[in-house]
């Protein structure tokens, strides 16, 4: 096996608050037949321990590392760091008495331990019935049929004080199913790719930045801007706390908002306004939005991988390919159509047809974009072979842009 692609996919809670990563991993070669699974979960943990470190990989989380029978039974398995990862066991193998010792051993050592993506069947909940009581999660597969004993069977998980994860959740109506049958972590596309609620208002909050936002783009006098910020008090905080980041380092004091927004400029203005409409922090909540961190790679990855494409690329094209970016998710934020929220900011054809339609060089970067967050290694193998790019030069940039989206979420995490 020649490499293993890694990725990590968000594990939300009822509230949409990031609780944990799951860890994905594949093999490049055999695509998604991975014959060795040892191999693939030590590679995998070896690739976040030594490439970033648990903690600027998974910042405050916990992941979910995939765990087949061969690993669970070697010496590697006491190597794995219990604080930092969640042992999530395949549920096909056979829980015979050495696999029931071995769990348990785990568990008294202070391991957490989930049972991997499983039907919700009665079949399957008897046949791990012996051995609920050591895990603490149960991770449900949502692509797999739903009876109508699942919320009956979900309940019986509980009584075994077992926290429930609905996971392959893939459109809005799979999500509301999860909620609706008791689930508490949710997990899968449809947080990378939202469900869009039509005819609801925007968000007065939001909203409000979006006009800045185009004040920004219209070359509006920056007397006008400022007054705009100051009726957004706390937009106006996070644009302080912007400035006093490792961005900026100015040789004088900052003296108001105006002089702020003289020195900054209007392009990484308009840029980082776009980021704090992802933001709770606008709406002046604590929590940082998975949906905030999702653009941030977005935008990372579309930047990154033009620089790869054309290694001397203006800034100007930097500026498209980050804006596709962070547009490409602001229909969840206002709760409406992508399409009928461009119409509403000023931006090009060139942007819209790239988020919309997939078109030009932008469009192909977006759609390979998806590609990554779906964990789609064939499309993003024939991205590489169509330009000519090598497969782990790809990987090393997806890596790259995880360490950005831990650089902004530990900076917003900052009072």
């Amino acid at each position: 096996m020649s490499s293993v692609y890694i990725a990590r996919q968000p594990i939300v809670t009822l509230e949409e608050k990031l609780e944990a990563y799951e860890v994905l991993y594949v093999d490049s070669m055999r695509h998604h037949d991975i014959s060795d699974n040892r191999y693939a979960s030590a590679a995998v943990m070896n690739t976040i321990l030594n490439r970033f470190g648990t903690q600027e990989f998974l910042s405050d989380c916990k992941a979910f590392l995939k765990v087949d029978e061969r690993f669970l039974m070697s010496d590697l398995i006491k190597t794995v760091p219990k604080d930092f990862f969640t042992l999530s066991i395949f549920s096909d193998i056979d829980f015979d008495e050495k696999i029931v010792e071995r769990i348990e051993q785990l568990r008294k050592l202070g391991y957490s331990l989930a049972i991997n993506d499983t039907d919700l069947t009665e079949e399957h909940i008897n046949k791990l019935e012996k051995v609920l009581d050591l895990f603490n999660f149960f991770k449900i597969n949502m692509n797999h049929p739903i009876g109508k004993d699942s919320k009956e069977l979900i309940e019986r998980l509980k009584s075994h004080d077992l926290k429930i994860v609905a996971t392959k959740i893939e459109s809005d109506k799979q999500y509301q199913l999860a909620k609706t049958l008791g689930c508490g972590l949710f997990q899968g596309y449809c947080f990378a790719k939202p469900e869009i609620l039509e005819n609801e208002k925007f968000d007065p909050a939001r909203f409000n930045v979006l006009k800045i936002y185009n004040m920004l783009m219209q070359d509006t006098n920056l007397d006008e801007i400022t007054a705009e910020f100051e009726k957004n008090y706390a937009l106006s905080v996070q644009l302080l706390q912007f400035i006093n980041s490792a961005h900026f380092s100015f040789q004088n004091k900052i003296s108001s908002i105006h002089h702020v927004l003289s020195l900054v400029g209007r392009k990484p203005l308009s840029q980082w306004l776009m980021l704090m409409i992802y933001s709770k922090a606008v709406s002046e909540s604590d929590n940082v939005s998975p949906l905030l961190l999702m653009v941030k790679n977005r935008t990372e990855l579309m930047q990154k991988l033009l620089k790869a494409l054309k290694p001397d690329v203006g800034s100007n094209a930097l500026g498209e390919a980050y804006l596709v970016g962070v547009l490409s998710l602001i229909g969840k934020v206002f709760h409406a159509r992508t399409e009928d929220v461009l119409e509403n900011i000023h931006v090009s054809d060139l942007t819209k047809n790239a988020i919309l339609y997939d078109e030009g060089t932008l469009g192909t970067l977006y759609k390979t974009v998806r590609d990554i967050e779906e964990f789609n290694i064939s499309e993003i193998m024939n991205f590489c072979e169509k330009y000519k790019l090598e497969e782990s030069s790809v990987q090393e940039i997806i890596l790259e842009c995880i360490d950005e989206v831990n650089a902004l979420e530990k900076s917003l995490k900052v009072s």
